[in-house]
């Protein structure tokens, strides 16, 4: 019998506060020793990356519900304004780690490997004079220093920019003015210095040559700032007679959003901290000092110095076994599809080699009647997107629904979706109120006198770049049922068809949280003998957090995979003792959505969404079932190995803290995921020659 209880706030762990501890876990790679120098210097920028984008979306929010009056309280309990007040706490802790692990561990480690990040003033003549060229020949054309005073009002302070604010003073009248010039974002953060092997930041740079944007006046001070923004994308779709149009007018807008946060150099004045309190219109708290160089995300220009010795060891992905000698053409890689369902595993199994390749040869191939694709981010230079393009040119039916309001990659999607349609591509924007996140491409193939409909479904995006970063899951088939279900989906997507019931496919909005509801409610059931693994990104719906909470008090053993936020405590007497959180934080990002049900003849599945409201609700998602006996095997093993990881893995603690899991077998996930693709292609290849004897 169901145990009954009472869910309340102290059972949910607030998701701002998670994705913190996220970070936290960034910091703990950034600090690792075991890790090579370059890779802690990587992940100390994608700390500072992501918080930046914190900042401009999740806190952001939270001051417009302030501001919206907006009293509603998170699952945990916190209104807007004690979530505002947690957060500015913890962020507090954060940075003076950053502090810590930049001064203290990062820059020595860099000074026994022969780089250095100098100082301006201990650089030596001949520097000097190297540097004083590269000021008057590339850096002064592009500076503007902006003054303030009654006829010249305080500047705008575009988001994200690094900024000097400066104090000078007239020699004659004694007046004291502020200005500010900002740092080209143009320009590398960190300078080269000729023998390779020493770095100056821009900033001291400029500052060391402030006397010549201010002739005739003193140079009193001078300290680095930087703004961070509300860069939220809002529209009123509905009212948005062009949606392109729309969003490129709110990406206009974003610039000059609210400030949220005021970031200064340590030792900053007061007189320069309240100046710019006061015009940004900012409160106290609201400002941050740190001993570190601000926006450490330009550290990426450290990393990519070349110094193997500093990098993991390059990674090379290997073809998938089941199409190596099949898809030299078309012809071959359509039947090696049709005679079997492949999985994909990147970036073990090549993104180029398998997913680039089939839109490539389809792109070209004279039997393939149309194309039809989701694009919610694309990297610049797009092998995707040059494909459909060619087949659009080649006479084929190629339609494209490209998410414009993928976050922060609106921009991108705006300039190919352009391109796209003038190559004659038929693009769409997406559905109102809701944004496409599936990851699917449909393939429509003359084979005599019928249509065959080869299809790629994946939990990643069609990203050359990110493919080669980021785990992910895909599959190519071409069953029959899953291609007359895409179909549907891409009318929904393209047309106005109301399609919310599919033969195999499950969907969001339309069922995706009902039928994951259902699923863990079968196991339920079960009580002991029930069971369920979940491999996302972010759990953070209250009600499938409440159905896994019903379930483990029945005694359903429940082993989750989330790398970022998770609301959900494992742990709690009599609600959560039979749940355990892990996060899996390492060299790849773990991005694959895997969804496992039953141990005895379980039932798997795969897909785009993660277990959060914005997916269930909000935007358009697939969940795939798999039903080959293989390709289960393979995910049972993915999931189990990652289930072992005691190198890359962070248990969630009954409190929403994360213990490190530093285990003796040394199960590095990652590098054993890698070793099983290698090994089936050596045994492919060796199977392959046996075959020549």
């Amino acid at each position: 019998m169901e145990t009954i209880y009472k869910i309340d706030k102290s059972h949910f762990l607030n998701r701002e506060i998670s994705w913190l501890r996220f970070a936290e876990r960034l910091l703990d790679l950034a600090q690792d020793g075991s890790i090579p120098l370059m890779e802690r210097i990587k992940f100390l920028s994608i700390f500072a990356s992501g918080m930046d984008e914190f900042y401009q979306v999740r806190v952001a929010g939270l001051f417009d519900q302030l501001e919206a009056d907006i009293r509603a309280r998170s699952t945990d309990g916190l209104t807007p304004l004690e979530q505002i007040n947690a957060i500015k706490v913890i962020v507090s802790q954060l940075n003076d780690r950053v502090d810590e692990i930049y001064l203290n561990s990062v820059i020595p480690s860099l000074s026994q490997g022969g780089i250095h990040i100098a100082d301006y003033v201990d650089l030596n003549a001949s520097d000097h004079e190297y540097l004083d060229n590269l000021f008057n020949t590339m850096i002064s054309p592009v500076l503007t220093p902006l003054a303030v005073d009654p006829s010249h009002p305080f500047p705008y302070i575009s988001n994200l920019s690094l900024n000097l604010a400066i104090v000078v003073g007239d020699p004659l009248s004694g007046a004291q003015r502020f200005a500010r010039v900002k740092v080209p974002q143009v320009l590398d953060r960190f300078v080269l210095l000729p023998d390779k092997n020493r770095f100056v930041t821009l900033e001291q740079v400029i500052a060391a040559h402030l006397p010549e944007l201010f002739s005739d006046m003193a140079v009193l001070s001078h300290f680095t700032f930087r703004v961070t923004r509300n860069a939220d994308l809002t529209l009123a779709e509905e009212e948005a007679d062009d949606l392109l149009e729309a969003v490129e007018m709110e990406l206009r807008r974003r610039r000059f959003g609210r400030a949220v946060k005021l970031e200064l150099q340590s030792g900053t004045s007061d007189y320069i901290k309240d100046l710019l309190v006061r015009e940004l219109e900012l409160d106290s708290d609201d400002v941050y000092f740190s001993k570190a160089p601000l926006d450490l995300t330009s550290l990426m220009d450290v990393y990519r110095i070349d110094r193997p010795d500093l990098h993991e060891k390059p990674f090379k992905s290997v073809p998938a076994v089941e199409l190596i000698g099949k898809s030299s053409t078309a012809s071959e890689l359509f039947k090696t599809i049709k005679s079997k369902n492949i999985l994909l595993h990147h970036p073990y199994e090549s993104f180029t080699t398998s997913v680039e390749a089939l839109i490539s040869k389809a792109a070209s191939d004279p039997k393939v009647l149309a194309i039809k694709q989701t694009l919610y981010r694309t990297s610049g230079d797009s092998p995707i997107v040059k494909s459909l393009i060619k087949a659009a040119e080649n006479g084929k039916q190629v339609a494209v629904l490209i998410e414009l309001k993928a976050r922060f990659d609106e921009q991108a999607n705006i300039e190919w979706a352009k391109v796209m349609e003038r190559a004659g591509v038929h693009v769409v924007y997406g559905l109102v109120g809701l944004k496409t996140h599936s990851k699917c491409v449909l393939i429509v193939r003359q084979e005599g006198n019928s249509l065959v409909r080869y299809c790629h479904i994946g939990t990643g995006n069609y990203n050359s770049r990110t493919a080669r970063m980021y785990e992910d899951i895909g599959l190519f088939t071409a069953d029959e049922q899953i291609g007359a279900d895409l179909s549907e989906l891409f009318n929904y997507l393209t047309g106005y068809s109301k399609q919310s019931k599919y033969r195999k496919l499950v969907v969001a909005p339309s069922n995706l949280r009902r039928f994951i509801i259902n699923k863990i409610q079968e196991q339920s059931q079960y009580g002991q003998d029930g069971y369920i693994s979940m491999k996302v990104n972010g759990l953070t719906d209250r009600d499938i957090i409440e159905a896994l909470y019903r379930a483990s008090s029945t005694g359903v053993r429940i082993e989750l995979l989330v790398r970022g936020v998770c609301s959900l405590l494992p742990g709690l007497s009599g609600v959560s003792d039979n749940i355990k959180v892990t996060s899996i934080v390492g060299r790849f990002l773990e991005h694959s959505r895997i969804l496992k049900f039953g141990s005895k003849n379980p039932e798997y599945y795969f897909g785009s969404a993660d277990l959060m409201e914005r997916n269930l609700d909000r935007r358009v998602e697939v969940l795939l079932p798999i039903e080959d006996d293989e390709i289960k095997a393979r995910l049972e093993a993915v999931l189990d190995i990652e289930l072992k990881d005691d190198v890359n893995s962070w248990e969630l603690q009954p409190d929403g803290t994360y213990k490190r899991i530093n285990g003796l077998k040394r199960i590095n996930c990652q590098e054993i995921l890698a070793e099983m693709a290698n090994d089936r292609v050596f045994l492919e290849g060796h199977m392959a020659k046996s075959d020549n004897f």
